[in-house]
């Protein structure tokens, strides 16, 4: 997920309603919280986050990193769904849209 631009230690880009998430250069979780926040922040203020009814994320995250996207993104999204790829299915783990309970599995 490098597209040409420097890498960092947390890459996130958007295809869509999914976000592609990944870990980049080697470092420790404090610093890799820091790079995924920024990245959501770049990408709130450029418009390519506006929110809307769900969200699905798929990649890895470590549990530090996936606090901070779900502080982020539960403000601007109804529904948050985490791909779990033992079900090869996205899990509702966020919701205040009531078209999606929590625990749903969804394409």
């Amino acid at each position: 997920m490098q597209g040409g631009k420097a890498m960092v230690t947390y890459n996130i880009e958007r295809n869509e309603d999914t976000l592609l998430v990944d870990f980049g250069k080697p470092a420790q979780n404090n610093q890799i919280v820091k790079d995924a926040a920024a990245r959501l922040e770049e990408m709130v203020k450029s418009g390519e986050l506006r929110g809307g009814q769900l969200l699905k994320i798929n990649g890895s995250v470590s549990i530090p990193v996936a606090f901070v996207l779900a502080h982020r993104l539960c403000h601007l999204f109804g529904a948050i769904g985490c791909f779990d790829p033992k079900l090869g299915k996205y899990v509702i783990c966020i919701t205040h849209n009531p078209e999606y309970n929590l625990g749903d599995m969804i394409d």
